[in-house]
């Protein structure tokens, strides 16, 4: 929930800067972070893992900008036996917004994991729900049409995704969250939490033109390829990360894992499919910031053409615009 501001206040307190992937967001933000005097805080899913290097794009020589160190917030701190959440992600982001502004500092929030950027900038009200086994023992014997109307019921006869009511799994993990946020054990943890910071976001926007997203896309791929990805991925399984475990993980590390689990016919087919899915994904970040356009989230699109330069110019501007 947006918090009420004081008109004494400044308008925005951080600056968010979102887009689909490959489309030079960390090099826009570490500019912009060291132009406005500000930290990076990472919004991306998957470098918050230590080893998931390559195959993430954790290229953290672009934190260094002319000699000088950019601090990076959020990348390198869950293990990959840990299954790492948006309410996780949501606790640390504010522990770093509220450090980094208890120094006078900038937090300027760079990715494009859509539901992490919309967690923060929308406020979800997220708790981490545990699993019911008694609950799940009790819904076993139940047809799909009757836990459809238990979870209709629970929720008082409206669902926001209907087709929770056409997969059985879907059907029960519904039910056993809506009923422990209707639970006095719920109640009690949301009071446990810390207080939310007063968070005031200005929201910038950057894309480029299809031909040039899937082009990019493309040669980052083989560019990481050739970096030794394919190795990462290997390395990941023989320190024990499941295949599994690593597929879960998505693209670049469900590709290479089923390739390496010989799956594909060869490692073109692999990165033809791979490359595939990457723009299907891009394209699917770019449906989810048009969806948080239509909740009333206002982003600023950058320019679609001109330099990593051209459009730090234009976001100074924008942000200088929203001092006014």
């Amino acid at each position: 929930m947006m918090q009420a501001q004081n008109a004494a206040e400044p308008r925005y307190n951080c600056v968010v800067l979102l887009g689909p992937t490959a489309v030079g967001k960390t090099a826009i933000g570490v500019r912009l972070a060291a132009e406005l005097g500000g930290e990076i805080i990472s919004a991306d899913s998957r470098q918050v893992y230590k080893g998931l290097d390559i195959g993430s794009g954790k290229d953290l020589a672009d934190y260094v900008l002319d000699g000088k160190q950019i601090p990076y917030h959020l990348i390198d701190v869950a293990d990959l036996s840990q299954e790492y959440s948006v309410f996780l992600y949501q606790l640390d982001f504010y522990k770093c917004f509220s450090e980094i502004r208890s120094r006078g500092l900038l937090p300027v929030v760079v990715g494009g994991s859509g539901m992490y950027v919309d967690a923060i900038v929308r406020g979800y009200d997220l708790v981490p729900v545990p699993e019911n086994k008694e609950l799940r023992a009790s819904l076993a014997d139940k047809s799909l049409e009757e836990l459809g109307k238990t979870l209709l019921a629970l929720k008082g006869g409206s669902l926001h995704v209907p087709r929770d009511l056409l997969e059985r799994e879907r059907v029960v993990k519904a039910i056993e969250i809506e009923t422990f946020i209707q639970s006095p054990e719920c109640a009690s943890f949301k009071k446990s939490l810390p207080p939310r910071p007063d968070i005031r976001p200005l929201i910038l926007g950057t894309t480029l033109p299809r031909d040039r997203l899937r082009a990019n896309i493309a040669r980052r791929l083989d560019q990481r390829l050739d970096e030794g990805m394919i190795d990462e991925v290997r390395r990941l399984h023989d320190a024990g990360a499941s295949w599994e475990r690593l597929e879960r993980l998505g693209l670049e590390y469900r590709y290479v894992s089923e390739f390496l689990q010989g799956k594909h016919s060869s490692q073109k087919e692999m990165r033809d499919l791979l490359c595939t899915a990457i723009c299907q994904f891009a394209k699917r970040q770019e449906t989810w910031f048009r969806g948080m356009e239509k909740k009333g989230v206002k982003i600023n699109w950058l320019p679609l053409e001109g330099s990593v330069e051209e459009k730090v110019l234009a976001a100074t501007e924008i942000i200088k615009a929203a001092e006014k």
